[in-house]
């Protein structure tokens, strides 16, 4: 199972982004996903995370108002909606995801190779 994404870019202070991460590959089944960010210098961080029917989300308190985290099954693709971005969202943004392939019959962990969001101020 691979996790692309794809949506980052520059912005400026205030704006948004919808950042999306689609799923590929044969026999699988993803559950929770999620949503990191890694600034320069700084530690990996959750941003948010998404059950596997959507129903029940988690975010980070500096996101939380902001951010929205989303998914649509029919297409394996997990979203994130960015309003009103600051500065100190810039970072590298990767997907994760859980899940198990019906080919291994084991349970996986993919992370993407990331999308830039760079916000100015």
């Amino acid at each position: 199972v691979q996790l692309v994404e794809s949506g980052g870019g520059l912005v400026q202070a205030g704006g948004s982004l919808r950042l999306s991460c689609a799923a590929s590959g044969s026999r699988f089944s993803i559950n929770t996903m999620g949503w990191y960010r890694q600034a320069p210098g700084k530690q990996r961080e959750l941003v948010a995370v998404i059950n596997s029917g959507g129903g029940s989300t988690n975010y980070a308190d500096s996101v939380k108002g902001r951010f929205t985290i989303s998914r649509d099954n029919a297409k394996n693709t997990m979203y994130l909606q960015m309003n009103s971005l600051k500065p100190e969202d810039t970072a590298v943004y990767l997907c994760n995801a859980h899940g198990v392939s019906f080919m291994t019959d084991r349970l996986f962990e993919v992370w993407g190779q990331g999308t830039l969001v760079t916000v100015s101020s």
